[in-house]
């Protein structure tokens, strides 16, 4: 059988992790060797042009009755895919997501990309709607699963785990000119990053030889950039210079396109998320430095702990520098650690590949379908 998916999502040229994830997963399930196809209701400020063809409807949270032609439009489709975060669909907690979802008449799956541990009663709200207004509700863990099933009234038999994809194949690894170690820290900047912390802990490393150089890349993120401009990356800037590490720290402050980010990532000697939240239970980032099979050190966010906890990385605890900096030292002077934690990234991301993750959503679609009523 052939499928159609319409997606309701932010979407590239939109420039953020929803988008690109949504992309992705677009273009997997819609490969020429299979006869599906997708169309896009593209999550936007204000309804705009738009040249690709899979876009075929948009979402104005904030517009009055927005959600009627985009509910009607996600209805020609056979499942629906729902990307959920709670920014982006405007409302409190981005409730104004739920009338689009009380419209709907084909299956849908939610993807939740954002469980929390400790949401406000509104917050916990929402997302039980969300669940009980689809048909099945995708995390991308184990540990947002068991999260979401302890911590919220939802029905357990509509949540399955579905990794986050990342690409096909490893980037090459590319040799780095200066023969400088790279640490590497990419996507969109803003505070809960926990940059700072990790401009710090190189204090620990900045005597080794060669001297490690840390690319920070990424530009700021949209929002954080029209609600605080750039207070976050000017305050980095004045971190690196007040602890005398301005030689080792480099800001790519462009957004990366894929190829560029491939060469970057290419270059890397070690990824490094040194992120504030304890709640992260998704990292399109640390997928896919897992997938070119790069060392990873990581605070205990419960997406890292239950991917490198056998090896593939290195768990810090949240705002400590001095455990940073010793873990970087540890990944940049041990070569037998750095050749397990090779070993163990490759173990690990072969089920996160994107042709695999679109097959698991395939099968979940096509299960949704089966249950779908008749229509007269």
């Amino acid at each position: 059988m052939t499928i159609s998916y319409g997606f309701l999502s932010t979407y590239p040229p939109t420039q953020c992790g929803l988008a690109t994830f949504t992309a992705s997963l677009v273009h997997a399930l819609t490969s020429p060797a299979g006869g599906d196809r997708a169309g896009v209701v593209r999550v936007v400020e204000s309804a705009t042009y738009n040249d690709r063809p899979e876009v075929v409807g948009h979402l104005v949270p904030h517009a009055p009755d927005s959600h009627i032609p985009a509910a009607d439009t996600l209805n020609r489709h056979d499942i629906v895919i729902v990307q959920h975060e709670y920014g982006i669909y405007g409302g409190t907690d981005g409730e104004n997501l739920l009338p689009v979802l009380r419209r709907l008449r084909t299956p849908a799956i939610a993807v939740l990309h954002t469980v929390l541990s400790r949401p406000t009663a509104h917050q916990k709200t929402v997302l039980e709607q969300v669940v009980a207004l689809t048909g099945a509700a995708v995390t991308m863990t184990e540990a947002a699963q068991a999260r979401l099933i302890a911590g919220y009234d939802v029905d357990p038999t509509k949540v399955c785990v579905i990794p986050h994809g990342a690409p096909e194949a490893p980037p090459l690894r590319l040799l780095n000119p200066s023969g400088e170690p790279v640490i590497l820290t990419w996507g969109l900047l803003g505070p809960g990053k926990g940059i700072e912390w990790a401009i710090a802990g190189l204090r620990l490393v900045r005597h080794l030889t060669p001297r490690p150089r840390y690319v920070i890349a990424g530009q700021t993120h949209p929002k954080v950039l029209a609600e605080q401009g750039e207070a976050y990356r000017l305050m980095l800037y004045s971190r690196v210079r007040a602890l005398g590490v301005a030689g080792l720290v480099t800001f790519e402050r462009a957004y990366l396109e894929q190829d560029r980010l491939d060469r970057l990532v290419g270059r890397a000697d070690v990824v490094l998320l040194p992120y504030d939240s304890p709640d992260q239970a998704t990292s399109g980032v640390l997928v896919e430095a897992l997938a070119a099979h790069k060392p990873v050190i990581a605070t205990t966010f419960p997406h890292a702990v239950e991917v490198l906890s056998d090896g593939a990385g290195l768990l810090v605890p949240h705002h400590d520098a001095q455990a940073i900096g010793t873990a970087l030292k540890r990944v940049l002077t041990e070569p037998d650690l750095v050749s397990g934690m090779h070993h163990q990234a490759t173990r690990i991301s072969q089920n996160s590949r994107w042709t695999v993750v679109a097959e698991r959503y395939r099968t979940l679609a096509v299960t949704l379908l089966s249950r779908a009523p008749v229509p007269l």
